[in-house]
């Protein structure tokens, strides 16, 4: 959510902003409705004080004996008048409200200029691409060679785009999980938390998934969302509070499934795991002071670089344009891992700096050392990485010709001692 004091004092930069985003200018819009909302709130306060002195003089006419006619008069009047402004003020009030809850966040001046990924940034190549004496499968192919992917099942059970893993492959998936846990709980320090997967609406706002994404999500016949990452209970861990700032920065991870409808991806990764309406992820997030935010922004990037560092996979840091950043970013960086059997960079996890954009719409404050008035909190989140993922990396980076797959040296001790599978 934006600031409305922000954009009345900086309107022009404001449209400047949401321009680098590829989005028309809202600055008069909201400064029209902010404008009547203000005047309705003005009249109201004066009918309510008009109220209270003509109560006021009705208690002192009644005590002297004096003539209460125009006074009964005059607040008979008001009674009537109240409840149209108060509608007016809810009306206008509500009005403001989503035009500002369905703009984007504001775009950090280092995030480079584009409308498309094609202008995305490079900003580093990690590790050679993988190379092979033979043609490399992709995963699918991998996976159903000896059954241990079986996505006709999982069609029968619940439709495209869902999965099944049996055997070795469950097996790795956890490994791979559990390994992204440690690291990130015992390396790097961030808390281990097992959120709800279900959510209400609040918090699904809180985080920008609504009102502008409801088709991206699943709901329930209850009207519970499933949570698209857990990006989403995580960050509303702080919703409605205020946290003392010695607490900052505040660092959580989780372990969960996520669920997507992938609205407006017909044709697109189509075979595999790589587009599913459910899958795994490694999520982080972080609460922090605006100070402390541009470094806990690379440490939340070295997190997930740590992951694929450890399985010695091939990857690349890629910053999003403007055009192509997420609703409530300002600033994220990907990153792309290589997978041979594509012959392509593909995103296994993405990092974002979002300023007080989700504090302001889910209430999130800190309290401030000096006792001052409190602050909204800064969030950012980042995937740690995608489970399903890092396992066709996995698959396609340390494949054989004969379909078995080495298994990274670091998750062997989370396969019981295993270094091959699918022999």
């Amino acid at each position: 959510m934006h600031n409305i004091k922000d954009i009345r004092d900086h309107p022009e930069e404001f449209d400047a902003y949401l321009k680098k985003r590829g989005v028309a200018p809202y600055a008069q819009k909201i400064l029209e409705l902010d404008a009547a909302l203000r005047q309705v709130i003005e009249r109201l306060q004066t009918l309510q004080q008009e109220r209270n002195d003509v109560a006021s003089k009705m208690a002192i006419a009644k005590k002297e004996g004096q003539d209460m006619a125009p006074l009964v008069a005059d607040g008979a009047r008001i009674k009537k008048a109240l409840p149209d402004l108060e509608d007016a003020e809810r009306s206008a009030k509500d009005a403001l409200h989503h035009m500002l809850a369905t703009l984007p966040n504001t775009v950090a001046d280092d995030t480079p200029p584009g409308e498309t990924e094609a202008q995305n940034k490079v900003v580093e190549i990690v590790g050679e691409k993988t190379e092979f004496l033979f043609s490399p499968k992709e995963h699918f192919e991998i996976g159903e060679q000896k059954g241990l992917m079986d996505f006709d099942r999982a069609a029968k059970l619940s439709g495209s785009r869902f999965s099944i893993l049996k055997g070795e492959f469950a097996e790795l998936e956890r490994a791979l999980a559990q390994f992204m846990i440690d690291t990130h709980t015992k390396e790097f320090g961030y808390e281990l938390v097992s959120p709800p997967l279900l959510v209400r609406d609040d918090a699904m706002f809180g985080t920008g998934q609504l009102p502008k994404f409801s088709e991206d999500a699943f709901q329930t016949i209850k009207g519970h969302w499933l949570i698209p990452t857990a990006e989403v209970p995580l960050t509303c861990m702080v919703a409605d509070s205020v946290v003392e700032e010695e607490k900052l920065p505040l660092r959580y991870t989780a372990h969960t499934a996520c669920f997507r409808s992938e609205a407006g991806s017909a044709g697109r990764d189509t075979r595999g795991m790589l587009r599913q309406h459910q899958f795994y992820k490694v999520e982080l997030v972080s609460l922090v002071t605006a100070e402390q935010a541009e470094a806990e922004f690379n440490y939340m990037v070295s997190a997930a670089r740590r992951v694929l560092d450890g399985l010695k996979l091939p990857y690349r840091v890629v910053q999003l344009c403007s055009g192509d950043i997420g609703f409530s970013a300002k600033k994220t960086y990907d990153l792309e891992v290589w997978l041979p059997g594509q012959n392509a960079y593909r995103e296994i996890s993405s990092c974002s700096y979002c300023g007080d954009f989700q504090a302001r719409r889910m209430n999130g404050r800190f309290k401030t050392k000096d006792g001052k008035k409190p602050q909204f909190l800064h969030t950012l989140n980042g995937s740690g990485v995608a489970v399903g993922r890092a396992l066709i990396a996995v698959l396609e980076n340390y494949q054989n010709e004969d379909g078995s797959v080495k298994v990274p040296d670091v998750l062997v001790p989370y396969m019981g001692g295993k270094k091959e599978v699918n022999k």
